[in-house]
């Protein structure tokens, strides 16, 4: 498939064109979404200790004060049955899993979105007493692509060995996938992983984590009792204290940038989102490997929620890889419709142009330079 218009202009610069998402279809075997379940790029090096708390809200602090408690409590008496429950699962003679200690084994962060409930999750992975290979870090879709891909009991046996599950951006909003995950996390706490957590809201509450934790517990039904809520209360770091989202560039600036920038791609945004239907989700972060930018023409608003839904993942991902965007065409804050940012994953909306406008402050060297 031809990407944009933009790209099959002749190159302003001598050499080889751009690269083109839409000329990308991945392919992604079931070990790598294993292998994959550890903070993205951009959290590759958060700890607690780089978590900047708002002096102005105290409950982030307090917050970074029980992660950093809860984390600790995971070398204590649990470290030697989490071993023992993966040798059971997993070899051929197979042992008892030993039971779970009474009391909370999991915590859920609540907050609203660019508090820094990721930051601090991440730092909670980094933080736990375990080699890499005993505990996973993905967000709620790569955890329902994981059974997807490796069927259920197979996914349960591939994680009870592990000492720690983080999961972020628990989706409330899909009702078969929401209980798909709550059996998964119940055989898991049986087996005695630890658990973490962070959560969208449900279609209809507005209030961007205020009735989240409530949600939450309410939909895990009888996982509830063993997570501790963790309130963290906030503006969106993002754009505390920075500028405004910057105005678009033009679309020659962008052709021009995607062909200076070694690794860019440049695509025409309107062929992208039609191409990113016949992507499956779980690729999307395969669909950016090796990209340095991104850069897009034409951006105007999403022509639907199926289509919202799908490029909220795609930022997710760019946002991660801490890939740049550069754009021409509407600013990111118009991408979605006022009747969209009223709806029930007003949330996600407004979590996507949060990030994309991140990325858009960032690849503003490209045009610079």
């Amino acid at each position: 498939m031809s990407s944009s218009s933009a790209a099959a202009q002749p190159s302003p610069i001598a050499g080889t064109g751009p690269l083109s998402l839409c000329a990308r279809e991945p392919h992604v075997p079931a070990d790598r979404l294993v292998a994959e379940m550890v903070p993205p790029p951009r959290f590759d090096s958060v700890r607690f200790g780089t978590y900047l708390a708002d002096p102005d809200q105290p409950s982030q602090t307090r917050a970074v004060q029980v992660l950093e408690s809860f984390a600790a409590d995971l070398g204590g008496a649990h470290a030697s049955g989490a071993g023992r429950a993966g040798r059971g699962f997993l070899g051929f003679g197979r042992a008892k899993a030993p039971k779970a200690p009474a009391g909370p084994r999991g915590v859920y962060l609540d907050g609203g979105y660019g508090v820094g409930k990721t930051h601090l999750l991440a730092s909670l992975w980094h933080a736990a007493p375990a080699e890499p290979a005993l505990k996973s870090f993905g967000t709620f879709v790569e955890l329902t692509n994981l059974v997807g891909a490796l069927g259920f009991q197979q996914t349960v046996r591939t994680l009870s060995d592990h000492r720690l599950l983080c999961i972020d951006e628990f989706e409330l909003d899909d009702p078969g996938d929401t209980v798909l995950v709550s059996t998964l996390l119940g055989k898991l706490v049986d087996a005695g992983v630890a658990l973490a957590a962070t959560s969208n809201t449900l279609p209809g509450r507005l209030g961007e984590g205020r009735f989240a934790a409530a949600d939450f517990l309410r939909e895990i039904q009888g996982l509830s009792a063993r997570f501790r809520t963790l309130r963290i209360d906030g503006e969106d770091y993002r754009h505390r204290g920075l500028p405004e989202a910057p105005a678009p560039c033009s679309e020659e600036q962008v052709t021009r940038a995607a062909y200076a920038v070694e690794g860019a791609s440049l695509d025409d945004f309107p062929h992208l989102l039609d191409h990113l239907a016949r992507v499956h989700p779980s690729r999307y972060g395969a669909l950016t490997d090796g990209l340095s930018a991104v850069c897009l023409t034409d951006v105007r608003p999403v022509p639907d929620q199926s289509t919202a839904l799908r490029l909220v993942v795609l930022a997710d991902r760019l946002y991660d890889r801490e890939v740049p965007v550069l754009a021409s065409g509407l600013p990111f804050d118009r991408l979605f419709s006022e009747e969209m940012l009223k709806g029930g994953y007003r949330k996600k909306y407004l979590r996507a142009i949060s990030r994309l406008t991140a990325l858009a402050r960032d690849a503003r060297t490209l045009v610079t330079a």
